[in-house]
C-alpha cells in the first residue's frame, strides 16, 4: 500500500530554489565580420592595437580608443620600418563599412617622432585607454596607468594607479582636443593584486555605473571579479560623490564593493539588449581565453547568470603561442535589437611572431545574434 507522506518544507524550499536557479538562457548564433575586419587593416600609418574600446560621440561619429599601437609601413604581411606607441585613438564617421571612413589620430615626442596620444600628468610610464562616456560636461576617458617593471625581463610590466581623463572640447578633432587629467583616488595596486574602476561605463537614467575589476591571485593565476560604483553623470570628476555597491546598497567606502561575478577580466563591456530586456556583460574568459563568454541580469547590479559561451576564438587552435583576450561589445554599432557586435584580440607571445604577422594585434569582429530569454 502506497503511503503518503507530506514533503518537508526545507525540501520543498531547496527544490523551489533549484526550479529558480534553471531559468533558459538565450539561443545565440555567430557570425564573422570580414567588412568590419578590413577597416583596420591598413598598409600604412595605424596599422595595429589592442585594447579597441569605443563609444558614440554622435549618431554617426564613433570614437575608438587604442592601447599599444603599431605605427609605420607593412610589408608582406609583416610590421616594418615600424614603431609602436602606447596608446592611440581614432573617429569613425558612419557604421556600414561600406560607408564607413577612419582617420586614426597619435602623438609626437619632444624629438618630433611618432608619440602616444595622452600621456601621465606626472611623467610615470604611460596610459592605456580603456571606456569613457560622453556627457554634457564634456568627454571622460578612463585611463589605466602603467610601467614597466623588471621581471619578465623585456616585457613585465604593472597598473599603478588610474586617471579619469576629461576632454572639455569633444566637439573638435581629436588633435586639437584639451585634456584635463585627475586621479582617480579608488583603487588599490600591488604585485599581489589590482583594483580599480573604468572596464567600462553604462548610462542609464541620471546615473553613470562604473564597473571595475577586482582580483585575487593564488599560485601566480589571477582571479578576477567584477566590481560596480554609482555616481551622477554631471558629478563624474566629483570622486567623493561615488557609490560602490555592496549587498543591496550604496556604500562610501570602495574597499566594500561586492564582487558580482568572476572569471572576469580588466576589460569587458556592460550594455543593454532590448531583444531580450537583460543587460548583458562580455568578456574574455578569466582575462585571456579562446572563450569569450557572457553573462545576463535584469539591472546592472546584477544578480549576473551563470556564464554562457558566445565564441572560441580560431586562432589559438593555430598556434601555442598565440593569446585571444580584450574581447568586449559595441552597443553603439549594433543595427538590431536582438544583435551584438564584438571585438576581441589575437596576440603572441613571441613579439617577433606578432611583428612578423598583420593579421594579429587588431580587432577582429564578430555579430551574435540572441534568441529566448537571459537568466537572472
Amino acid at each position: 500500500m502506497l503511503i503518503k507522506r507530506p514533503i518537508p518544507k526545507a525540501i520543498c524550499l531547496f527544490f523551489l530554489l533549484l526550479v529558480a536557479g534553471c531559468v533558459a538562457q538565450p539561443a545565440v548564433r555567430v557570425e564573422v565580420l570580414p567588412g568590419f575586419d578590413a577597416l583596420f587593416d591598413n598598409q600604412k600609418g595605424w596599422t595595429g592595437a589592442d585594447g579597441a574600446y569605443s563609444l558614440p560621440l554622435s549618431e554617426n561619429v564613433t570614437l575608438w580608443l587604442f592601447g599599444d599601437t603599431w605605427l609605420g609601413d607593412t610589408q608582406n604581411g609583416a610590421h616594418v620600418n615600424a614603431t609602436i606607441v602606447n596608446n592611440t585613438v581614432a573617429l569613425q564617421h558612419g557604421k556600414p563599412p561600406s560607408e564607413v571612413s577612419l582617420n586614426f589620430y597619435f602623438g609626437r615626442t619632444s624629438i618630433d617622432k611618432p608619440g602616444a596620444f595622452i600621456w601621465p600628468a606626472d611623467g610615470r610610464g604611460w596610459f592605456w585607454i580603456y571606456h569613457g562616456v560622453l556627457t554634457r560636461q564634456g568627454l571622460y576617458l578612463f585611463l589605466v596607468q602603467i610601467e614597466r617593471t623588471e621581471e619578465p625581463p623585456g616585457s613585465g610590466f604593472e597598473i599603478i594607479g588610474t586617471w579619469l581623463g576629461h576632454v572639455v572640447n569633444p566637439e573638435d578633432p581629436p588633435d586639437h582636443w584639451q585634456i584635463d587629467r585627475h586621479r582617480i583616488p579608488w583603487g588599490n595596486f600591488s604585485s599581489s593584486a589590482n583594483t580599480f574602476f573604468g572596464s567600462w561605463v553604462l548610462k542609464q537614467g541620471p546615473w553613470l555605473y562604473v564597473y571595475g575589476t577586482t582580483e585575487d591571485v593564488v599560485a601566480g593565476f589571477h582571479h578576477k571579479y567584477m566590481i560596480l560604483a554609482r555616481v551622477a553623470e554631471n558629478r563624474l570628476s566629483e570622486f567623493d560623490q561615488w557609490r560602490f555597491y555592496v549587498k543591496g546598497n550604496w556604500s562610501s567606502d570602495f574597499n566594500e564593493a561586492e564582487r558580482l561575478c568572476g572569471g572576469m577580466a580588466n576589460e569587458y563591456s556592460v550594455s543593454f539588449l532590448p531583444s531580450l530586456g537583460k543587460f548583458i556583460v562580455v568578456y574574455s574568459e578569466n582575462g585571456s581565453s579562446r572563450n569569450i563568454a557572457a553573462r545576463f541580469t535584469s539591472h546592472p547590479w546584477g544578480p549576473w547568470s551563470g556564464p554562457v559561451d558566445l565564441y572560441q576564438c580560431p586562432e589559438m587552435s593555430t598556434d601555442e603561442d598565440i593569446l585571444c583576450y580584450a574581447a568586449k561589445g559595441h552597443p553603439e554599432l549594433s543595427a538590431a535589437p536582438d544583435e551584438l557586435k564584438i571585438t576581441y584580440v589575437a596576440n603572441s607571445t613571441d613579439f617577433y611572431k606578432m611583428a612578423g604577422n598583420t593579421r594579429l594585434y587588431r580587432p577582429r569582429f564578430i555579430r551574435v545574434r540572441f534568441k529566448g530569454a537571459g537568466s537572472r
